[in-house]
């Protein structure tokens, strides 16, 4: 699946799990299972809970995404 065909949305790491995925909490609501990006992991961003992160979550189980971008404070979410 390509990058473009992921729904984007902001959300905030409730907690870390097993085995690199993460916990997070959508602006609308949601609680979803993410895991990081490729390109993150390559640059070893870190992320702990409570920072707020870009999740690129799947059209087909939308239980389930990659965080894309972690945002800085105050920072609004790139377009």
């Amino acid at each position: 699946m390509a990058r473009d065909d992921l729904i984007q949305a902001t959300g905030q790491v409730q907690k870390v799990l097993g085995g690199g995925r993460y916990q997070i909490g959508l602006e609308s609501g949601q609680t979803i299972t993410a895991q990081l990006s490729g390109r993150m992991r390559r640059f070893r961003i870190r992320v702990i809970p409570g920072d707020r992160v870009q999740v690129g979550v799947s059209p087909y189980d939308p239980t389930h995404g990659f965080i894309t971008f972690r945002l800085r404070e105050g920072e609004a979410p790139p377009s």
